[in-house]
């Protein structure tokens, strides 16, 4: 369905009068713009990070072309985040029978402009820059006072802003890249006391080499090199012997020597064991005001990010330190120049210390796209899951399907408990737009798992999985 479309979801608007309390989104909208009434059209550029980190040395990574397909049709989540005054690009249109189900479930859904050819490899940036039709709509909306918000902001997002003459809600991209660089967020908490794992950050081969060096003389620690716009277990790489650290060392050199630029971005760290990491979400104002939304236990497999529990399971002295740290972290990165949503990793070791800075995402985060949904059907004294379901598909899968293969698990009304599903488009992402059909395909299903007690929480979890692992292994 072509970009140029006034109202592609017109009929799938919720009947339910809207929630006018200043939810999350509302009060995102006033942080990034000013005003809660500024008409926001979202955008779900996921791994923004690659752009930024186009130029910088790196180390050996794999990158499967599927898997690429499905982190870029992420970009429907944000049809979650946004509500019925704003708007969203996606890069194709969602599940009829999955709209049918949001709406049923009383949500009021943004109005979606879809490009006219999307590529699976392309982010949903570079498919809209692709769009003739779907920039004049754009164009259209910044003419109504509608401005641009982004997962992230890189150049590329920069260029759909300048052609479409959408005002970016954010920060320009060079300040972007500047404060998501793990060298900003070690110096940063360094600067500011606050407790990191033993480690150093780097800038020049002297810098990396020194490190490599006190890593290596360290009696009994692991270490790990990272690069500086490392994402989704990709950009790190474990030091475990001399001959490792020889081996990453003399990689980095020989990119540098390659390119005839010294300056290289990384950060050498110690490996600190952990009981629990976290992902603490705040938002800075336009204003420079620091407001913390929420902390939530982080769940992780092989450094992969899975998903969120919540709430977390902290102590109040281990709250109020990161709300502290939330304060601080702030009021730097809006001196900075920076606003807009950060979210932050953290983790408890096994003597039950906190470590309240890990990393820093200043840009949307996993989390910030349960926000709305977490206010709206979670809630005070209830439990939560935000997780995904692996899926090895031979065919493409229609929500239809997993609603019948999920009967009785599905959350189907505010206050109830189950699964609520916040991205099908993952599932399918992986088969070509054309419907050739070709080899079986791994897709993901996300979704937020909601109950009243924490063993129902891990018991419907483990059925849904169960009933979802049954289905590939009937069809193999």
């Amino acid at each position: 369905m072509g970009g140029n479309s006034p109202d592609h979801n017109s009929d799938h608007r919720s009947d339910h009068s809207p929630d006018h309390s200043p939810g999350f989104t509302e009060r995102l909208t006033t942080a990034l713009t000013g005003s809660p009434a500024t008409p926001l059209v979202f955008l779900g550029n996921f791994e923004v990070e690659q752009q930024w980190a186009r130029g910088e040395h790196t180390l050996p990574r794999v990158s499967a072309a599927s898997a690429n397909a499905v982190v870029n049709r992420m970009d429907e989540f944000t049809l979650l985040l946004a509500g019925g005054s704003h708007h969203v690009v996606l890069k194709a249109r969602p599940d009829e029978e999955y709209l049918g189900y949001l709406t049923a479930l009383g949500l009021d859904l943004p109005r979606m402009h879809v490009v006219s050819h999307q590529e699976p490899q392309r982010t949903v940036t570079e498919d809209a820059l692709a769009d003739p039709a779907l920039l004049r709509t754009l164009s259209g909306l910044a003419a109504g006072g509608a401005q641009l918000a982004v997962h992230g902001v890189s150049e590329v997002e920069e260029r759909l802003a300048a052609v479409s003459g959408l005002p970016v809600a954010g920060p320009d991209a060079a300040t972007c890249k500047a404060v998501n660089s793990k060298v900003y967020s070690r110096r940063l908490a360094d600067e500011a006391g606050l407790r990191q794992p033993r480690g150093w950050a780097c800038q020049t081969l002297a810098e990396l080499a020194d490190a490599f060096e006190a890593a290596g003389a360290s009696e009994g620690g692991r270490y790990v090199v990272k690069e500086a716009f490392g994402v989704s277990g990709k950009g790190i790489a474990m030091l475990e012997s001399p001959r490792r650290r020889e081996r990453v060392h003399h990689l980095i050199a020989r990119q540098a020597e390659r390119s005839g630029r010294s300056a290289v971005a990384f950060v050498v760290e110690e490996w600190v064991d952990k009981r629990a990491d976290l992902n603490y979400q705040f938002t800075v104002g336009r204003d420079g005001t620091v407001r913390f939304d929420f902390v939530k236990e982080l769940l992780t497999e092989n450094g992969v990010h899975k998903g969120h529990r919540m709430p977390a399971d902290l102590t109040p002295a281990q709250s109020t330190t990161l709300r502290s740290a939330a304060e601080v972290l702030g009021k730097r990165l809006a001196a900075d120049g920076y606003f807009g949503v950060v979210g932050v990793d953290a983790m408890v070791d096994p003597a039950g210390e906190l470590y309240p800075v890990v990393e820093i995402n200043a840009r949307n985060n996993m989390s910030t796209y349960q926000a709305r949904l977490q206010e709206r059907f979670v809630g005070e004294g209830r439990v939560a899951l935000a997780r995904h379901y692996p899926l090895r598909l031979d065919a493409p899968l229609p929500f239809g399907e997993v609603r019948r293969l999920l009967g009785g698990l599905l959350l189907e009304r505010a206050g109830g408990t189950g699964l609520l599903v916040n991205n099908f488009a993952t599932v399918n992402a992986g088969f070509p737009a054309d419907g050739t059909p070709g080899a079986p395909v791994d897709g993901r299903l996300y979704g937020i798992v909601v109950a009243d007690r924490a063993e129902d929480l891990h018991a419907t979890d483990a059925e849904i999985a169960d009933r979802l692992a049954a289905r590939g292994e009937n069809r193999s």
